[in-house]
């Protein structure tokens, strides 16, 4: 069994079972979450509770957080009761949530005023890649401090990659969030005009979903989508967030970016609609409403 003591900080939909991938390889973990109750199948399995980020931080040697907005994760790690504060000289602090180039390049500066290393490693994968251990992690920050724990980042995903300095990672993820808004509005359309062909929309994923066009978004959220499941492996209303994220991003570059400004506004509509809480693939629904048709 692994002596390294973890922290984690955020346990839901994702972290919760990140965290558990974790302690299944021997690693003891000390977690935190702002509703305790979503802590406690990591807790029954043996996970220590800890009153706040800096307790955690204070019990382990490498703590996690993957949170919902930048402004959580500014708390929970830069705050007066954060990471930084109850962290000890030698930790290594990753925060995993999708969050802002400029928020973790802060990050990293405070910490290391503190003697403590920080990456940025922001995923991608949803729900399932989280539940398998197959996610895709970009790190930035520290090359040494991302060497060291490369055997966790192992554990929890199979596509690591060191991006760079600080906040290199969160503008990785927001390459992957730009493409990824394009794409599901693509598979979308693409069910709709199926279901409106009279065609089955399985068989449509079938072939198409071996072809050309294949995508994640179309084999997986694809087939959510045909079985009525909208239930969130990544919800809509973090999704509206990493896209403004990117906007601003692009706004800062002079970079025009009309695509993602599109999608931006459909998943704003889904979010009128009352479909925030629902996972990406619920935008659906709202081209559903736009055409009058069922599936």
């Amino acid at each position: 069994m692994s002596q390294t003591a973890i922290g984690w900080i955020g346990t839901g939909v994702m972290g919760s079972s990140m965290c558990m991938n974790l302690m299944n390889d021997g690693y003891s973990a000390f977690v935190y979450n702002r509703s305790r109750d979503k802590a406690e199948p990591l807790i029954e399995k043996g996970a220590h509770w800890c009153n706040s980020p800096a307790e955690v931080a204070a019990r382990a040697e490498i703590i996690f957080s993957i949170v919902g907005y930048p402004a959580d994760v500014e708390q929970v790690i830069l705050g007066g009761d954060g990471v930084i504060e109850g962290a000890r000289a030698g930790s290594i602090v990753i925060d995993m949530t999708t969050s802002e180039p400029r928020l973790a390049a802060t990050i990293y500066d405070r910490a290391k005023e503190k003697g403590i290393r920080a990456l940025d490693a922001p995923v991608s994968g949803g729900d399932i890649g989280a539940r398998q251990g197959t996610l895709a992690i970009m790190v930035g920050g520290d090359r040494k401090a991302f060497d060291s724990v490369l055997p966790l980042f192992e554990i929890l995903g199979d596509n690591i990659a060191y991006m760079g300095a600080a906040g290199a990672g969160q503008h990785t993820k927001m390459s992957n969030q730009i493409l990824i808004a394009s794409t599901m509005i693509g598979v979308v359309e693409s069910l709709l005009y199926a279901v409106k062909a009279g065609l089955d929309p399985d068989s449509v994923i079938d072939v198409i979903g071996k072809g050309a066009a294949s995508s994640w978004s179309i084999n997986n959220l694809g087939r959510r989508i045909v079985k009525g499941n909208f239930d969130p492996g990544f919800f809509i209303k973090h999704f509206i967030k990493d896209m403004g994220i990117a906007l601003d991003e692009a706004k800062r570059m002079n970079l025009a970016l009309p695509g993602l400004a599109l999608a931006h506004q459909f998943y704003i509509s889904a979010s009128a609609l009352g479909y925030e809480e629902l996972g990406t693939q619920g935008l659906y629904k709202v081209f559903e409403k736009m055409n009058n048709l069922d599936m």
